[in-house]
């Protein structure tokens, strides 16, 4: 069966219509060959989203946003996602605005919470992560203010060190650098006279440290030798005759013995001065009367009759 003209014109007009509108809708974002789920979200700000970005759930693109629009009276922006996925979503769910990368544009997340499942045209709770840049610029704000204030006090700093260094202070300080740099050359020159001191006295110094290894090699044999004269037995045998003397001592102190006896005993120390004075007695009359005790007579005389003392001539 031939078609007429006007029909074949009808059908191609009609199929060049159906192309116009779903290439539209490719545009747009829409897929009019996919049954998707719509679901909604209200943000305070969508922080640079846009339509078309993806909508994903662990990373996986699960869908894509259709539209954004702005309400006049609440100025909060409500957000519509075309999600394709049998993956179960509650109501519960948040819709997190993120930044996968720095340089990216900003996605969709979709963290699946416990609850009831949302049906076409459920609302879904809205959330933000901070980016990247974010993040990075909430923490360089306190550091910032850190280095303001590190500034403020370096200024002040220099401010009161230019108040202290006037121009005398700057004139003492350069005087005192002087100072210092004639103490350097005269330490200078004083090493240079310590070295030629040394140099010139080279043979001395060598001789003096050969003396002293010569002095420490005759103490190690001083040392040597002490130590085989066996002081141990001599310090024993010294430590026995203390503790002998000691011994004796004590049987001294104690009465004990003919030492002993004369320190302790009182009557044979009265005996030995009674004795001493008897034998003072005798020999004093010994030298006045000799020939009481030595009868020498060439003559045939007699001897005088003996006449005792009528006072003792020695002293108590």
């Amino acid at each position: 069966m031939k078609l007429s003209r006007e029909l074949k014109t009808a059908i191609l007009v009609i199929i060049s219509i159906l192309l116009f509108i779903w290439g539209y809708s490719f545009l747009k974002g829409r897929d009019l060959f996919v049954n998707y789920k719509r679901l909604y979200v209200t943000y305070t700000n969508v922080e640079g989203l846009t339509v078309a970005a993806p909508v994903t759930i662990n990373g996986l693109t699960v869908g894509k946003v259709n539209t954004i629009q702005l309400d006049n009276t609440t100025g909060k922006l409500k957000v519509e996602l075309q999600i394709n996925t049998d993956f179960p979503i509650t109501k519960a769910s948040q819709a997190e605005i993120y930044a996968p990368s720095p340089i990216g544009g900003k996605q969709i997340a979709l963290k699946i919470l416990p609850g009831d499942l949302a049906q076409d045209g459920d609302f879904l709770i809205s959330a933000t992560k901070l980016g990247l840049t974010e993040q990075l610029a909430n923490e360089v704000a306190p550091l910032k203010d850190k280095v303001t204030v590190l500034l403020d006090n370096a200024n002040k700093m220099m401010e009161n060190l230019n108040g202290v260094l006037d121009a005398k202070t700057k004139e003492n300080l350069q005087q005192s650098l002087a100072n210092l740099n004639e103490t350097i050359a005269q330490f200078k020159q004083t090493a240079a006279q310590t070295n030629s001191i040394l140099a010139d006295n080279k043979t001395k110094l060598s001789n003096t440290l050969g003396n002293a290894e010569k002095i420490s090699a005759n103490f190690s044999k001083v040392s040597d030798s002490l130590a085989k004269i066996e002081l141990g037995k001599t310090v024993k045998k010294l430590e026995s005759t203390m503790a002998s003397v000691n011994t004796m001592m004590a049987d001294m102190n104690s009465g004990k013995g003919t030492m002993g006896k004369l320190l302790k005993d009182e009557a044979m120390y009265n005996n030995f001065t009674n004795t001493s004075k008897e034998l003072e007695l005798l020999l004093q009359d010994l030298r006045l009367n000799p020939t009481r005790y030595v009868n020498v007579s060439l003559f045939g005389k007699k001897n005088k009759p003996y006449v005792a003392p009528v006072t003792d001539t020695i002293k108590k």
